[in-house]
């Protein structure tokens, strides 16, 4: 099967007033499409860092993304990126907020009937078409979520990149989302790219966990296949086994391989370079 998304080798370093601070050392994935791939890891390890190089917005040091066999340069709307603040515009109603983004991409290939039809088959995606014509400021948390994630959708990205999206939400609206989320990942076969520190999630969504080092110089310290058959459904998976096995595996190496992988010189490097940690936001 040939490769959809390829992390080569990606290291990047930071200027700083005490030196270069190298945040990622040697991150290598190769993601097939359609995949779900979640990273996960302690704040500081880089994932964050990651997804921005996938997304363009930073240019690694060595190594380099292709996508579909082309190199990733800057920004693109083949890769559409979901937040954890939702980032909509407080002066537009949800349906702008997504007009924005299908008038960027599709303004040369669909008439204004196509574009609004495509705004809205993305908010009802979402479960949003009843708030179209709200703005932000009228919705709650969750419900912006969902329009950020409909106008990300309505980018009709291969790859969907999603930055602790549910992160700031209360249990019941992020689990919601979750099975949102799921919905739309079959329906659509998007490839989708999230960090998460809720190893829960992790399990619950993904095909892989790529579990990340501690920084700096952080790396790719262990990869878990999750072997559930979809749909799935988290009062089922509560007590499976399997599930349980998985969650066991992810927080074993959050508490305890990962600080063997560790180098020992890396604590030192902390004290001493409190400036570089915003360089390498997790």
């Amino acid at each position: 099967m040939t490769t959809h998304l390829d992390i080569s080798h990606v290291s990047i370093e930071f200027p700083t007033p005490k030196g270069s601070f190298k945040a990622l050392d040697n991150v290598s994935l190769k993601i097939e499409k359609g995949e779900f791939v979640s990273l996960i890891g302690h704040s500081g390890c880089g994932k964050s860092t990651v997804l921005n190089i996938v997304a363009g917005l930073y240019d690694a040091t060595e190594g380099g993304i292709l996508l579909d066999g082309r190199e990733v340069k800057g920004p693109g709307p083949e890769r559409a990126v979901v937040f954890q603040n939702h980032s909509l515009l407080p002066w537009l109603t949800s349906y702008q907020n997504v007009e924005l983004a299908v008038k960027q991409v599709f303004r040369k290939t669909k008439s204004k009937k196509e574009m609004h039809d495509w705004i809205m088959h993305n908010l009802e995606l979402v479960h949003m078409t009843h708030a179209a014509d709200k703005r932000p400021a009228e919705i709650s948390g969750g419900m912006k979520q969902r329009v950020g994630i409909a106008r990300a959708l309505a980018m009709e990205p291969s790859v969907l990149l999603m930055d602790e999206p549910f992160g700031a939400l209360d249990a019941l609206t992020r689990a919601h989302l979750q099975d949102s989320l799921m919905e739309i990942q079959k329906d659509l076969n998007n490839t989708v790219i999230m960090i998460t520190h809720d190893v829960d999630e992790a399990v619950l969504l993904s095909d892989r966990i790529v579990m990340m080092t501690n920084g700096p110089e952080a790396t790719i310290g262990e990869i878990l296949h999750v072997d559930l058959e979809r749909p799935r459904d988290r009062l089922a998976l509560a007590n499976d086994p399997k599930y349980v096995d998985y969650r066991a595996q992810v927080l074993t190496f959050l508490y305890e391989k990962q600080r063997k992988v560790e180098p020992i010189h890396s604590v030192a490097k902390n004290k001493a370079t409190p400036a570089t940690t915003k360089a390498a936001q997790a």
